[in-house]
């Protein structure tokens, strides 16, 4: 009953559109997964003529990000038990909150011989919370200077799903076609769905998450950073330099998702405390 009213409750916040894509090819392909990969970004402003970004006085500092999306092996591999509701060691881990994956980052990190991020209080309530449904409102905060894994800022996030240096401005990452780079409600069940947006046809087409790495990556060969899961950000959802707030940025939108939620530009948002069943994430290192 409490998986179901979470897959209403993410199925209600959906940004519905009727736009129709392209058929694609249903057939998945095989791949082979380093679960080690991190991909190098070089810094610099965003050329991407779509990105929230585009034009403004943001910089952004070279790092490492995960070429996938973090898995249920990597996920056991650290914690020791898996969450998800679609198992399957090279699907991405998913209902997973905000709380859950900074703790992951940290226990990877010493697990690995790196220094911890983030400073996690579990017995202090953080007073820039504002949510009135968070229940947790642990205080996270940096160690500056580590080297340890961590979230992407939302700024960082919309850099390398953009492309980088290497941006060709697309909608999507890695393309203007939706279909060759995400997996959304229209593709990620049985069969292509047409019309719109609908709850009921998305159970029955038994739409669920994709192993990672089956559609092609973007200019700087990161695979499923639009569509698959939605992914966790630092930030508060608000201003970019927002130092509180009731809700964390998600961005890339997921299999539960229309395709407008799978631009690079999309902007979501979600409970630091709650969970979906299309919600993941991935890792990052500064450079």
């Amino acid at each position: 009953m409490r998986k179901l009213l979470i897959f209403l409750l993410i199925a209600i916040s959906v940004v519905v559109s009727a736009c129709s894509e392209e058929k694609p090819d249903m057939n998945e392909k095989t791949t082979e997964i380093d679960n080690d990969n991190l991909v190098f970004v070089e810094g610099g402003s965003f050329i991407n003529t779509k990105s929230n970004y585009y034009g403004k006085s943001v910089t952004i500092s070279s790092f490492y990000i995960g070429k996938y999306e973090v898995t249920q092996k990597e996920w056991i591999e650290v914690m020791g038990t898996n969450p998800s509701a679609f198992k399957g060691d090279n699907l991405p881990v998913e209902t997973v909150s905000w709380y859950d994956v900074v703790e992951y980052c940290n226990k990877r990190s010493v697990k690995e011989g790196l220094e911890p991020y983030y400073n996690i209080d579990k017995s202090k309530k953080d007073p820039n919370n504002k949510s009135e449904y968070d229940n947790l409102k642990w205080t996270v905060t940096i160690n500056e200077g580590a080297n340890g894994y961590r979230l992407p800022t939302e700024a960082e996030w919309e850099y390398a799903a953009s492309g980088g240096q290497m941006s060709k401005s697309y909608t999507y990452s890695g393309s203007n076609n939706a279909n060759e780079v995400a997996w959304y409600w229209r593709n990620a069940g049985v069969q292509f769905l047409s019309g719109e947006w609908n709850w009921t046809s998305i159970e029955n087409n038994k739409n669920k998450t994709k192993s990672i790495g089956l559609k092609n990556p973007n200019e700087l060969g990161l695979y499923d950073m639009s569509g698959n899961v939605r992914e966790w950000c630092w930030n508060w959802f608000g201003d970019s330099d927002a130092k509180s707030g009731s809700l964390r940025v998600v961005k890339g939108g997921g299999w539960i998702g229309d395709v407008s939620n799978n631009e690079v530009a999309f902007r979501g948002k979600f409970e630091a405390s709650g969970i979906g069943p299309d919600q993941g994430f991935r890792v990052v290192r500064s450079g």
